[in-house]
């Protein structure tokens, strides 16, 4: 694997337009859209091309932490694809990736492919390859209890 590049892919056993609306829906989005232990808010999800997104992520005890960006690409069921930055301290927007998830249907339900790139290091493409393992999980975990 790249270390700049991050690549992941699941079979859902469900639509994509079913799972499309897992990442748009904003009730839907917060209970998955966190690592394991990790609570979620949504403060904007504007899913149109242009559009911003603004959520937080907090754990108890902790400082929430937040994540932005501007949906790029927005295919109904197939495709989004979005900028990506951690908020820090100041305000300011650390260092920015772009995530493109796709849902091809296939049997069974979706192939979801999802790729986060560039990143600085490997560092933080493993720390991003984890959250989005254990979210993913969730995800999945989410959807069979529906």
């Amino acid at each position: 694997m790249d270390e700049a590049r991050l690549a992941l892919e699941r079979l859902i056993p469900v639509s994509p337009e079913e799972l499309f609306e897992l990442w748009v829906d904003p009730a839907q989005l917060c209970q998955w859209w966190a690592p394991s232990g990790y609570e979620c808010s949504v403060d904007a999800l504007e899913t149109r091309p242009g559009g911003r997104w603004r959520t937080s992520m907090s754990r108890s005890g902790s400082k929430a932490i937040a994540i932005s960006g501007i949906y790029r690409v927005v295919e109904r069921p197939r495709r989004l694809a979005f900028t990506w930055a951690w908020e820090q301290d100041d305000g300011s927007r650390g260092h920015e990736t772009e995530v493109s998830v796709t849902f091809e249907p296939v049997t069974g339900g979706t192939r979801l492919v999802l790729v986060q790139q560039p990143f600085e290091n490997q560092q933080a493409r493993d720390r991003h390859t984890f959250g989005w393992s254990t979210s993913l999980d969730r995800l999945e975990q989410f959807h069979a209890g529906n």
